[in-house]
């Protein structure tokens, strides 16, 4: 059944039509792309122009130069020193001991004293020793009487030459007697074997003394050894007869000095080190054995190097380097200086200076104090105040 068909039902066939888009719509999304494009393009226009304002602004805003203090590097002769450490021991020095043991009947000496070699130190108690040495004496007489009487009689064929003989062995072990007693009684006179500087104390009056127990140190101070080492590669550089300069921390600023006498044969296997010992002269007796001495070793000279002063290099894990001080045009004609990095090769530092074996030559300037605030390529005037000297030992506090 369709509307046609049916009689009583009046009016058209549906038909369908082509929905159509509402001209509001289309309007609305024209002009939110118009804003948007508005919006994007001055974004990129605004930092496109902050861009060139800030390039422009650098540009024509350049920093101010930096003071600095500049230095000439030189060609000198720089010492040839090799350092090394070490300690000082005595060239003579004892622990005075008595040989016998024995009760001390008095003390002959003053702590701290300076005495001459065979000077009495210490008694022991001696007097049965003097005792047995008067009757070997007394026995000795009688023998050589006896010895001059058997002679006689021998002499005149009135004795036998047996009876001689018997006298002789008698006079003689009578001597061997006093020999042995006297050296009894010297080992109970305990002397200082060489002239030196006595230590501390260390018996009293009355006390049994064994034998082999420490009295007193005795030191010789005029003459020290330092004894010092240097590796297994230095030791071509030493020899014997090069002067050695000595510090210790209990003088500080001042330099002894002496002279290599003997070179260690072996080179230890365990720290690939060689013992090298210098005498020293000690006529002030102010050096002790035991002081912990910085010596440096005098080698023979080097050919001059380009050394410039220790603060001017600047010492960073990528490399040594300092600020070259060059001369530069600008587009205006006017010249400038400006501090360029430079990376050197450095070498042996001394008394305050650096050399350089790589990097700089002599007459190029660099700066000296002052390269902290510096970047390579910055602009930099010149102080006319000296550069604060340099000195050539750390302060000791």
């Amino acid at each position: 059944m369709n509307i046609q068909s049916e009689s009583h039902i009046s009016g058209q066939p549906i038909k369908e039509k082509p929905a159509k888009r509402p001209v509001r719509m289309v309007r609305w999304f024209f002009i939110v792309g118009l804003l948007l494009a508005v919006l994007v393009g001055g974004l990129v226009g605004f930092n496109a122009f902050r861009s060139h304002m800030i390039a422009q602004f650098f540009a024509n805003n350049k920093p101010p130069a930096s003071n600095v203090s500049a230095v000439e590097a030189k060609s000198e002769v720089i010492p040839n020193l090799l350092t090394a450490v070490g300690d000082l021991v005595a060239v003579h020095q004892v622990n005075v001991t008595a040989d016998v043991s024995g009760r001390i009947t008095d003390i002959l000496f003053t702590a701290g004293s300076h005495v001459n070699a065979g000077t009495p130190l210490v008694q022991l108690f001696d007097a049965p020793d003097k005792g047995d040495l008067a009757s070997f004496k007394a026995q000795a007489t009688v023998a050589e009487l006896q010895l001059d009487r058997a002679k006689q009689l021998a002499s005149r064929q009135f004795g036998p030459q047996s009876t001689v003989d018997t006298a002789q062995a008698a006079f003689d072990q009578a001597k061997a007697g006093i020999a042995k007693t006297e050296a009894l009684i010297s080992q109970k006179l305990v002397r200082a074997p060489f002239e030196g500087d006595l230590g501390v104390r260390m018996v009293e009056v009355g006390q049994y003394l064994t034998a082999g127990t420490q009295v007193v140190t005795l030191t010789d101070l005029s003459v020290l050894y330092a004894n010092l080492t240097v590796t297994e590669k230095q030791s071509s550089q030493v020899q014997v007869g090069q002067t050695v300069r000595i510090k210790v921390d209990a003088y500080p600023g001042r330099t002894f000095e002496g002279k290599i006498t003997t070179i260690e044969p072996q080179i230890s296997t365990d720290t690939r080190n060689i013992r090298v010992q210098a005498t020293v002269q000690n006529p002030d007796r102010i050096l002790k054995p035991g002081m912990f001495a910085t010596s440096t070793i005098v080698l023979p000279e080097t050919p001059a190097v380009v050394t410039v002063p220790e603060t001017a290099v600047d010492y960073t894990l990528y490399g040594d380097s300092v600020f070259l001080i060059n001369e530069k045009k600008g587009d205006d004609g006017k010249t400038t200086l400006t501090a360029d990095r430079t990376f050197v090769k450095t070498g042996t530092r001394v008394e305050g200076r650096v050399a350089i074996l790589k990097g700089l030559k002599p007459g190029d300037k660099v700066v000296a104090v002052g390269q902290i605030k510096l970047q390579s390529g910055m602009p930099v005037a010149i102080s006319t105040d000296p550069p604060p000297p340099v000195p050539a030992e750390p302060p000791r506090y």
